[in-house]
């Protein structure tokens, strides 16, 4: 598969429009699944994927062979889903300063599946869903994220806190449904 993506990944550097729709069908899944986990619209989300992909081919010259591709466009999905975000935000204010911090509790998660863990996390706002992600899932530190959204580290932290706390009052109740 190695050899198959760098032929592929040659094929865009080469501006061959076979090659960029067989790296598309290959990690258009991939890609879909990073930009949800920011975007809750799937049109606004299938967007940015679409707009990432742009970007790929746009500056494959950028791109080091040697190198892995996954990385280098996962940071591109993740930042072009945050420029959506501030797109769609611009509009509208938000208060990014509510709930309290409570403390954790890790084996929670293990009596919920991923699916409905992604769901509880799509009822986050888009402020704190977007720290939660970039921090938790793609390992961002608070000054990356900070630096990405124009937010101080405070905010960062924050927001990471009331993300976390309200995911707790969320699973909580999805548990006590079930």
């Amino acid at each position: 598969m190695d050899q198959k993506i760098n032929e592929i990944l040659k094929g865009c550097k080469a501006r061959k429009r076979l090659s960029q729709k067989q790296l598309y069908e290959i990690y258009y899944p991939y890609s879909m699944s990073i930009a949800i986990r920011y975007i809750q619209d799937q049109q606004i989300a299938e967007l940015a994927v679409n707009d990432s992909f742009m970007k790929v081919f746009n500056n494959m010259n950028k791109f080091d062979l040697n190198k892995s591709f996954k990385p280098w466009l996962r940071q591109i999905i993740v930042n072009t889903s945050i420029d959506h975000l501030k797109k769609k935000n611009k509009h509208r204010s938000s208060d990014i300063t509510e709930a309290k911090n409570i403390s954790e509790r890790e084996n929670i998660l293990s009596s919920i599946s991923y699916d409905e863990l992604l769901l509880l996390v799509h009822k986050l706002s888009d402020a704190y869903r977007t720290v939660f992600n970039m921090y938790v899932i793609d390992g961002f530190k608070h000054e990356e994220i900070a630096n990405k959204l124009g937010i101080s580290i405070g905010t960062s932290k924050s927001n990471l806190n009331k993300a976390r706390t309200k995911l707790k009052v969320l699973i909580s109740n999805q548990l006590l449904a079930h």
